[in-house]
């Protein structure tokens, strides 16, 4: 056995690797959709199609729920198994992790991003609804002439 531990130590040490590893694997997934999900808000923002950018906001609402779930189940299992094995050191594990901080970083740069080129978005079409000029603004009302009631009937 390596280090004395026991077959069934050693197996739950496996078990909680193996857990642990997927668990990264899934958030890595999650960002990379996420990031796709980026990108066709950033298409639908310079496309100004407002129905596929809702959807896909909508979209990222949930995938940024799941990222949260995902990392509050995370992160008491990276303590839990420091604290079982702090001697062991896994080569893969912070291979996910600092792919996981690479995506994250990536997510933050591309949201920034779209959230600017949603802003001059909204400040071009600003520009346009107060360009637009009402043919009727400074018309004359078709009942400014109408002469003014002088008596009311009151009997009816």
């Amino acid at each position: 056995m390596a280090e004395g531990l026991t077959e069934a130590a050693l197996e739950e040490r496996k078990n909680l690797l193996r857990r642990f590893r997927e668990l990264l694997q899934k958030q890595r997934e999650k960002f990379q959709r996420y990031l796709e999900v980026l990108d066709h808000q950033k298409t639908d923002i310079e496309a100004g199609d407002v129905d596929s950018l809702v959807a896909h906001v909508e979209l990222e609402q949930g995938i940024v729920g799941e990222i949260f779930a995902f990392q509050k189940v995370i992160d008491p299992l990276e303590d839990l198994y420091r604290a079982a094995y702090p001697s062991a050191s896994e080569d893969d594990i912070p291979a996910l992790k600092a792919t996981l901080e690479d995506l994250k970083t990536e997510v933050v740069q591309r949201n920034t991003e779209n959230r600017k080129l949603l802003k001059q978005r909204m400040e071009m079409l600003r520009h346009e609804i107060m360009s637009v000029n009402n043919p009727y603004a400074k018309k004359k009302s078709v009942y400014a002439d109408a002469g003014d009631a002088g008596l009311v009937d009151i009997k009816g």
